[in-house]
């Protein structure tokens, strides 16, 4: 069954994820999710990505009578650790200080709800990034755009922090915080096929 004439209502107020979903011709709505994103220590990182998606998700669907609401999650791991927003300069500068001259991994999860038949799908795809080694004077240079401020692991692939990235391994838009081919599959799942 299609749903081409059901609103899509992507539940973030990410500028990175609505130029993503723009990029594929999709009409939608924004309705930013106000969630605790604090989860359990014991979740691996899949499952915080998915968990948090499926959360803003089901918070924006919760206040809607229609429509298909998106969800989604990114978070950076290295060696295990859950790297999100920095706090402050300082963090950023700590977060940047241990990814330089590292591989780490990205996980973006994305969680679709019906709002009108409650039926609920999430999932997460994975990407391999190297950060190659960075002086300490372009660390703060880096910081000092401001542009680490609000990304999980305190840079952004698609902007300066591109300089610094040597090479991944995986989806590019997983890492900018979108996974689309995920995104597509599931929304086909839901009748909305973009292709």
């Amino acid at each position: 069954m299609t749903k081409k004439n059901v609103p899509l209502i992507l539940a973030s107020s990410s500028p990175r994820r609505r130029e993503l979903l723009q990029a594929l011709g999709l009409s939608f709505t924004v309705i930013t999710s106000d969630v605790d994103e604090t989860t359990a220590e014991h979740l691996s990182a899949s499952e915080v990505v998915e968990e948090l998606s499926l959360r803003k998700a089901k918070e924006v669907a919760s206040r809607l009578t229609e429509g298909v609401v998106l969800g989604s999650d990114t978070v950076v791991v290295l060696d295990g650790q859950i790297l999100g927003k920095p706090v402050d300069e300082m963090d950023a500068y700590r977060m940047l200080s241990m990814l330089q001259g590292q591989e780490h991994t990205v996980y973006s999860g994305v969680a679709l709800i019906d709002v009108e038949t409650g039926r609920a799908e999430v999932s997460h795809s994975l990407t391999h990034v190297r950060i190659r080694a960075l002086t300490e004077q372009e660390i703060k240079s880096y910081i000092a755009t401001g542009e680490p401020m609000d990304k999980a692991g305190s840079y952004a692939i698609q902007g300066i922090g591109a300089t610094i990235v040597e090479g991944i391994t995986g989806d590019y838009f997983t890492v900018v915080g979108l996974p689309l081919g995920l995104t597509s599959t599931l929304l086909t799942r839901f009748g909305m096929p973009i292709l």
